[in-house]
């Protein structure tokens, strides 16, 4: 006797007519035709059962903060920095975590059930830290939030930023971050970045830095970043997100620089929604795209995972905690439309991420944590395309949200009276 069978389910990698039995929390079977009851049981009628969701590049002390204090008129990275660092020192607790609640509600529904949020540390006072602490304890029942210490002014730039990043870590923060291109000089970003790895490796932690998010053909920390995570014997724990300065660079040194990256296991992060809009501001045209390599690094073997980055804050005006809005963005701007191209794609949004956060149990193997998302769509490329609804969203074997499918009725003579958006309306590959 099963606790959950979701039943008739295609799967990711392409099988159809599973059903998945689910006992105690983990995944105990996966099968055609499982001979077996359970206390409830999901009908998936032929529909995408995924993983869930997960986005490991996130700024949860900012989320739905957009129009505080005023809104972001130029739509420039550099105005939003100084927007939330208008809004920084007169915020409160209590906002910080009630928005940051109201966030993971909406992802929960979006069937996004892990997230890594970087954490503004350049406020002395440290409430964001404090804040985004009680969240991660408080949603822990339904989703795996992790924080990395942010120094968003600069770890050498902005005063007491050194002693800051370290009582954050001292108070319980996952990660160390960085953004040596926000650095005074090249010289200091460069001193970050072994500066903050070698705190890393002190402290037995990962590294996550936002790293050259810039047009700057010259900034080339993720080199840095990755001789260091060498040095320091940090493969595979560390990450560097956005690296949008690789979109300028010229192909001989990105030729040298990604078997450097491979060596050291980096994790890549490019953020395709705000890349896209924040990126080339200073271009006329040719207006540059403002996306890392992404075809080319996957093809080089790294990691490649994608984040939501923001919703509705300074920096991006929209957002809607929908990985798969973030998925269909880079299939545009990475000009990734064939077939093989989107299941790299998805992979992206869910085993790559997983991979990046460094999460046990995640899958839809026998073992596994029963964490899965029912989609209304027949496979990834059509979940992809649609961004469909999330007919259920379970969590540890119990279903944490529920959407109802997206249903058109027609009113034509001779055409149908209803159309199911997710599978009635799709081409036949």
């Amino acid at each position: 006797m099963f606790d959950l069978i979701v039943r008739n389910a295609n799967l990711p990698d392409g099988r159809t007519g599973i059903d998945i039995g689910i006992e105690g929390g983990r995944i105990v079977a996966v099968e055609r035709n499982l001979q077996a009851q359970a206390a409830e049981e999901i009908e998936a009628t032929g529909r995408l059962v995924s993983p869930p969701f997960v986005d490991p590049h996130f700024h949860m002390d900012a989320t739905l903060s957009l129009g505080l204090p005023r809104m972001n008129v130029s739509g420039t990275l550099l105005e939003g920095i100084a927007l939330w660092g208008d809004l920084r020192p007169i915020v409160t607790k209590e906002e910080l975590v009630d928005r940051a609640l109201r966030y993971c509600d909406l992802a929960v529904t979006q069937g996004l059930l892990f997230i890594r949020s970087h954490v503004d540390t350049s406020d002395p006072r440290l409430v964001t830290v404090e804040a985004m602490i009680e969240v991660r304890e408080r949603v822990a029942p339904y989703i795996d939030l992790q924080l990395v210490a942010f120094p968003q002014d600069g770890y050498y730039r902005s005063p007491g930023a050194v002693d800051a990043l370290n009582r954050a870590l001292d108070m319980g923060v996952d990660i160390v971050g960085g953004i040596p291109h926000f650095e005074r000089t090249m010289g200091d970003g460069t001193a970050s970045v072994e500066a903050l790895c070698r705190i890393a490796a002190d402290r037995g932690l990962p590294v996550d830095m936002h790293c050259d998010e810039t047009d700057d053909p010259l900034s080339r920390h993720i080199e840095t970043l990755a001789a260091q995570t060498i040095r320091f014997g940090l493969q595979g724990r560390v990450a560097g997100s956005h690296l949008t300065s690789m979109h300028s660079m010229d192909n001989y040194y990105v030729s040298k620089l990604i078997p450097l990256m491979a060596e050291a296991e980096i994790n890549v992060i490019p953020n395709p929604l705000i890349n896209i809009m924040l990126q080339g501001r200073h271009d006329t045209y040719p207006k540059r795209r403002g996306m890392t390599r992404v075809r080319e690094l996957m093809d080089a073997g790294l990691n490649v995972s994608f984040g939501h980055d923001c919703v509705m804050d300074p920096w991006y005006s929209m957002g809607s905690g929908d990985m798969l809005e973030v998925g269909h963005m880079a299939i545009h701007v990475a000009q990734m439309a064939g077939i093989d191209d989107k299941k790299r794609i998805f992979d992206a949004l869910t085993v790559n991420a997983a991979k990046t956060m460094g999460l046990t149990g995640y899958g839809l193997e026998k073992g596994c944590n029963a964490d899965l998302v029912i989609l209304q769509a027949s496979d990834t490329l059509e979940a992809l395309r649609l961004k469909p609804n999330r007919l259920a969203v379970i969590r540890r074997g119990k279903v944490v949200a529920r959407t109802a499918p997206r249903i058109g009725e027609l009113f034509l003579d001779g055409r149908p009276a209803r159309i199911d958006g997710g599978l009635d309306y799709i081409p036949r590959y």
